[in-house]
């Protein structure tokens, strides 16, 4: 009884303390919790030594929840009666990875803060950015305070989610619509210089487009035939374990995996030529900051805050 008296007394007192703010922090959990990040920063490092791909993975979960309905954790919920969730929407079906490493973290913090006060689209924000780091990219300030959605919609991940075979223009008119630019379109795709993916994402590219490097044609065809081998995969870029600038070297050598990305240079000075250019030879270190600057950015889109929302005890559901 005690120890439940004492329980309850802490968690009213998180709750007195957790700021009630329209606007994203980045010392929000500090006094409520300060010991939240270094947690979510461990079991990320623990993931990604078990499995490199996972940092794209987690990556890759906080870029599909911010581009449907914004940075509010909806990604993660499973189906329920009253609502289709965006699991199983095309762009995430049998692809989207690292539930089981956000349910780790959210369980961790949940014990080591006494009470629940981070939320599942926080650990999504700050997982990101720490598999970007750990992978050896920048380790940019992520704003915090967001709360999580209490519902999902399969059809908005389905219609605001750019697919691989989008050309240039359609790239950048979804990235326009969600209040991003040009320069955010192209740092942002280049999360992809970690990572894999699958045949079914890049064969038609392979097979039928022709600002392609043949070698580089050739060699995927192997593993990805015309028919069968859906799931079979391949490096996005060459250094696929390692946050770079190789993606707009290899796209400068056409050798860009997805149509999507190609996209971002066709070798004609148009669209966005000169920033794949940039980014890839003049300053590759600019990129980095300028993904820092993209991310933090997309990380704002439209976050529930204040009393909007909840903070979920379970990622996967919402609270009763």
């Amino acid at each position: 009884m005690a120890a439940l008296q004492s329980f309850l007394y802490f968690a009213t007192l998180v709750a007195i303390l957790i700021p009630v703010s329209a606007q994203l922090t980045p010392d929000f959990y500090d006094k409520v919790c300060p010991q939240a990040l270094p947690i979510i920063r461990y079991i990320t490092k623990q993931a990604i030594l078990r499995e490199p791909r996972m940092g794209a993975s987690l990556l890759r979960m906080h870029f599909h929840d911010c581009f449907v309905n914004g940075c509010d954790g909806s990604v993660l919920l499973d189906d329920t009666a009253n609502f289709t969730g965006e699991k199983t929407a095309l762009p995430n079906l049998n692809s989207l990875r690292g539930f089981e490493v956000v349910d780790q973290i959210k369980s961790a913090v949940n014990r080591a803060c006494y009470a629940n006060v981070v939320s599942c689209a926080d650990i999504l924000a700050v997982a990101a950015r720490d598999s970007v780091n750990l992978l050896g990219g920048p380790a940019y300030k992520v704003l915090l305070g967001r709360r999580d959605s209490r519902t999902a919609s399969k059809n908005d991940a389905n219609t605001n989610l750019p697919p691989p075979f989008f050309n240039f223009s359609q790239l950048l008119s979804n990235f326009q619509s969600h209040g991003l630019n040009l320069t955010d379109l192209v740092v942002l795709s280049a999360g992809h210089t970690i990572g894999l993916a699958r045949c079914t994402t890049f064969r038609n590219r392979i097979y039928n487009d022709t600002n392609i490097n043949y070698n580089f044609a050739a060699s995927l065809k192997i593993r990805c035939p015309r028919t069968g081998g859906d799931n079979n995969t391949n490096p996005l870029d060459s250094t696929t374990t390692r946050f770079d600038s190789q993606y707009f070297r290899d796209l400068l050598a056409k050798k860009g995996l997805l149509h999507s990305d190609q996209e971002l240079f066709k070798g004609d000075g148009s669209g966005s030529d000169p920033l794949v250019k940039y980014y890839g030879y003049i300053n590759p270190d600019r990129f980095l900051t300028d993904f820092s600057a993209s991310m933090i950015k997309m990380g704002n889109m439209k976050p529930l805050v204040g009393t909007n929302g909840e903070i979920r005890m379970n990622c996967r559901k919402v609270n009763n």
